[in-house]
């Protein structure tokens, strides 16, 4: 069968010029120019969520399509929380885009969620709100039209739709701990808004400008290999600067010397860059470039996920992934990792040579080295000639109290949630502490916060933490935190209605909607890092009002088609037109802040899903 689901991709419109007639649209490199394509999600509880994105089809305002997909693609939306992927670059003619439509498969998904012990269980029951099997999903979003995509010559353009797993999935589990998916119809878009999140781009290397600071890259995203000269997904230039860090078959350059370096490689050589997409003119700036055995899927094998124990020189990583030298991958929710004192160890975005001290419990990790062991409950990673990244780890939790604050270093103590989404009861923090006494302790997770302003976090207040744990056997602190986001306007309503009511909007108002809780189904909660709130147990029957100016990202769909607004009172009133019109509510998500005394959630992103 057919439902609907939501996809997170952001589309970067380089300069067009040109324009087409009816039908179908294939590009014409005299007509036209290039479109950056990019997928990414928001954050979900999902271990693993490997679906195929089988086509992504623009379609104008005269009903020309143009198909921005070369070949079905393979994507772990999971991977991507803090990250957005380039997928490809193709021509589009110059003209205004009204819709986009992204169809996804489900056959064959991998899909794995946590259990209440910890471990990665796949799920196999994938159903929509009606109950029914969900085989491929495909969903037809119409830009808000005050703010259509307008591809004109000398006017480059950015379009991001947003597959969000936490509103667009629902986990539940039977008795017996088997997981059912429910998959709810929610996407964003919007036109020229910016995408804040860190870009990748990987794929064999093309050519080096090293007078013009840049390089040319054969995009492969995802798990397709790096090798071959294929051009499938088109090309992308990338930026350099005097600060772009460069990670080369295990060393590290910078600026010139490093772009340097990467001309000297071999035709085809393996690169991952990361930095930033950048308007004024569009480009991509890279932070990092990673090539060769610096590469996942380069001449290495690699494994990446977090350190869960450490006893001596072996560390225990959790829900890994295994990328084979060859190509191939693994998903497999343990691997042991052998170190030694030959590995090389570096940080992400860092010149600064590390050693294997600096690998604790709770770090997330790259590591490159030889599969000893293929055997899948037995899996295990060689690293003592190779390499080892330690990446941004992610933190979740609740402020304890009070900050401390210092002459420029600040500490803030939390009890964590969870680590890059994993439960913390998964990690054995034995031998952490520089002390016997000293071991790091989620339920007191002390975190040098540096010059970062945290003195307007309260004791209570969620937070995201994003940085490095520190040196094994060395805390307190227990982590260095480069970034604290305060998560207070981070929870998430979903409800749902059973069968579809036409009640269930009590009334509408220009910056309010009002919401009946009667015949609602298995979902009636707010969710957050910090727990999850049963609305039918707060006595009032919850509202979903306007945040500020009204503006955000606000959502209509019925059927397979979704409606974008970017006014909270466009949006209300439509809303109240198509309940005018015969249509009943299956299911609201709202994202915002939620005042659990008088069950109002004040949003900045909302959609409802219409019978």
């Amino acid at each position: 069968m057919r439902a609907c689901a939501a996809l997170l991709v952001t589309i970067a419109f380089a300069v067009a010029c040109g324009g087409g007639g009816g039908g179908t649209e294939v590009g014409n490199p005299a007509l036209s120019e290039e479109v950056y394509v990019g997928i990414t999600d928001a954050e979900g509880d999902f271990v693993t969520y490997a679906v195929d994105v089988l086509s992504l089809t623009l379609r104008k305002a005269n009903g020309t399509t143009v198909e921005a997909l070369p070949v079905n693609t393979r994507i772990d939306f999971a991977q991507y929380t803090d990250l957005t992927e380039f997928v490809t670059a193709v021509s589009v003619p110059t003209g205004t885009y009204v819709s986009a439509t992204v169809e996804v498969g489900y056959t064959d998904a991998d899909i794995r969620v946590e259990d209440a012990a910890g471990d990665a269980v796949q799920v196999t029951n994938l159903v929509d709100l009606d109950g029914e099997p969900v085989e491929t999903l495909e969903l037809t979003v119409n830009f808000d039209i005050g703010k259509r995509l307008i591809v004109a010559g000398g006017s480059p353009a950015h379009l991001v739709l947003d597959f969000d797993l936490e509103a667009s999935n629902a986990v539940t589990f039977d008795g017996g701990g088997t997981p059912t998916v429910t998959i709810d119809s929610f996407i964003s878009a919007s036109v020229n808004a910016g995408d804040s999140k860190i870009h990748r781009v990987r794929g064999p290397l093309k050519s080096v400008r090293a007078s013009g600071g840049s390089f040319n890259i054969v995009i492969r995203p995802f798990i397709h290999l790096l090798s071959g000269g294929n051009e499938d997904f088109g090309t992308l230039d990338v930026v350099t600067t005097a600060d772009t860090v460069f990670q080369i078959d295990g060393e590290t350059y910078q600026g010139g010397t490093g772009l340097a370096q990467l001309a000297a490689s071999t035709p085809n050589t393996a690169v991952v860059a990361l930095g930033d997409l950048k308007h004024g003119p569009l480009r991509f700036e890279a932070r990092e470039v990673n090539a060769g055995s610096s590469v996942p899927g380069g001449t290495l094998d690699m494994v990446t996920g977090s350190v869960t124990s450490r006893t001596g020189d072996e560390v225990t990583v959790k829900g890994a992934t295994l990328v084979r030298s060859n190509g191939s991958v693994i998903f497999n929710d343990t691997v042991t990792v052998q170190l030694a004192d030959t590995t090389v160890v570096r940080r992400q975005l860092s010149l600064t040579a590390y050693t294997i001290d600096d690998l604790s419990v709770g770090q997330r990790v790259t590591v490159f080295g030889q599969i000893t062991s293929d055997d899948v409950s037995d899996l295990r990673l060689d690293g003592s000639s190779g390499y080892a990244h330690m990446l941004y780890t992610t933190l979740f939790g609740t402020v304890s109290g009070a900050p401390v604050l210092g002459n420029g270093t600040n500490t803030v103590t939390a009890q964590l949630t969870s680590i890059d989404l994993r439960g913390t009861d998964l990690f054995d923090f034995t031998g952490t502490g520089s002390a016997a006494g000293n071991d790091a302790d989620p339920a007191a997770y002390e975190m040098d916060t540096g010059a970062l302003d945290v003195s307007g976090l309260a004791a209570g207040t969620p937070i995201r933490a994003l940085g490095f744990v520190s040196p094994f056997g060395e805390a307190p602190p227990d982590f260095e935190a480069h970034t604290v986001q305060d998560l207070s306007d981070a929870f998430v309503m979903r409800v749902t209605w059973n069968p579809a009511s036409d009640t269930a909007v009590s009334g509408t108002a220009a910056d309010s909607v009002a919401l009946d809780l009667t015949g609602t189904g298995i979902l009636h909660h707010v969710f957050s890092t910090i727990g999850v709130t049963d609305l039918t147990e707060l006595g009032d029957d919850p509202v979903i009002a306007a945040h500020g100016s009204g503006l955000g990202l606000f959502l209509i769909g019925r059927g397979s088609v979704l409606q974008v607004y970017l006014s909270f009172e466009n949006f209300a009133q439509g809303l109240q037109d198509q309940l005018d019109g015969g249509a009943t509510v299956k299911a609201v998500v709202a994202r915002g802040f939620f005042d659990e005394g008088t069950a109002t959630v004040t949003a900045t992103l909302v959609g409802v899903a219409l019978q």
